[in-house]
């Protein structure tokens, strides 16, 4: 009589999921690193009010916040090579629409999706620092973007790394919808593995189990990095 549920099997088959934990990784790390930078160049544009882009990335911040992660994967699957076919069709290119990756449309979703959201966290961190530091780096001489590399950046890093590092445990997770841009990632390969076997529920679980330390290692990570940079409050007295 066959198991109901085979718990041995939850663990045999996690190395067989962890052979693409690196896609997993590597998905998630790209999507959050141009979501950084990306979310970075949008809370600039709010802070310095830009005429004309600031309401561009006002709607832009709106419409990604505004709808599913799994939609827009679906709209960068499928809206990414039309676009490129309709530019081939006016402009008279040849580009390879068929041999572009779903993997790179599973990164273009995930970091525009990553971007809408690290700019309100990116945004409020660099309003957080105190207006007479970079009244004095002005006074220094320095431009914004000096002020912006040399003073703001570093201190308002400290403040938005907990949301940040929350946002990539999020972003880790949220790679589990890549398989909608044909991406096998772990996600993907456990329903592979549950198609062979039909023990769907076994390998949900040791999905779960991989997530989760996943998860732990991030923020502990996170917390050490936390305590590196933390600036102590007042400075330990001198030993007699």
């Amino acid at each position: 009589m066959a198991k109901i549920f085979d718990f041995k099997l939850v663990f045999t088959q996690i190395p067989q999921l962890l052979k693409y934990l690196p896609v997993t990784l590597e998905l998630s790390i790209l999507a959050m690193l141009f979501g950084l930078l990306f979310g970075l160049l949008l809370a600039i544009i709010k802070i310095k009010k830009v005429p004309g882009l600031q309401k561009v990335a006002a709607f832009y911040i709106s419409i990604i916040r505004g709808t599913p992660i799994l939609v827009q994967l679906y709209i960068a699957y499928f809206g990414i090579p039309m676009f490129f076919k309709w530019f081939n069709l006016k402009f008279g290119t040849d580009i390879r629409v068929a041999d572009i990756p779903g993997f790179f449309y599973a990164v273009f979703a995930m970091a525009t999706n990553e971007a809408a959201y690290n700019a309100e966290v990116i945004r409020s961190a660099l309003q957080s620092v105190g207006d007479g530091q970079v009244e004095a780096a002005n006074a220094l001489g320095m431009t914004y973007f000096q002020a912006l590399r040399r003073i703001i950046l570093p201190e308002a890093f400290t403040v938005a790394l907990p949301t940040l590092g929350n946002a990539f445990i999020s972003v880790i997770k949220s790679t589990s919808l890549a398989f909608t841009c044909a991406v096998v990632e772990i996600t993907a390969q456990g329903k592979i593995i549950g198609g062979m076997t039909y023990r769907y529920f076994e390998v949900y679980v040791s999905l779960a189990i991989i997530y989760w330390i996943i998860t732990i290692v991030i923020e502990q990570i996170v917390k050490f990095i936390e305590k590196r940079i933390a600036i102590p409050e007042q400075p330990e007295p001198f030993a007699e």
